[in-house]
C-alpha cells in the first residue's frame, strides 16, 4: 500500500497515511478538522544498464576523435573496392 502525505490548508500540519488505491482521499486535518490537500512528489528515476548515454544523449564530435576516424576508414575502404 502506498503512503500518501497530506498538508492542512489552514494550520499547515503535515501527516502521512497508508492508503489503498481504491480508498477515498483524506478530507479533514486530524489536528484542526479543516480541509487538507495531498502532496505529490516526483518519483526518483535511476537509469541502469548499458546504452543510455550512447543512444539517449547527443554526442559531441569535438570531444573525441572516434567518430571522425571511423568515417575516414569507411570512406577509404570504399575507395579501395
Amino acid at each position: 500500500m502506498p503512503i500518501y502525505e497530506y498538508e492542512c490548508t489552514s494550520c499547515g500540519h503535515r501527516f502521512e497515511i497508508k492508503q489503498r488505491f481504491s480508498d477515498e482521499p483524506v478530507a479533514s486535518c486530524p489536528e484542526c478538522g479543516n480541509l487538507v490537500r495531498r502532496l505529490l512528489y516526483p518519483a526518483g528515476i535511476i537509469f541502469k544498464g548499458s546504452g543510455f548515454y550512447i543512444t539517449d544523449y547527443k554526442r559531441n564530435n569535438s570531444s573525441n576523435g572516434k567518430s571522425e576516424t571511423k568515417s575516414e576508414t569507411t570512406s577509404s575502404a570504399s575507395k579501395n573496392d
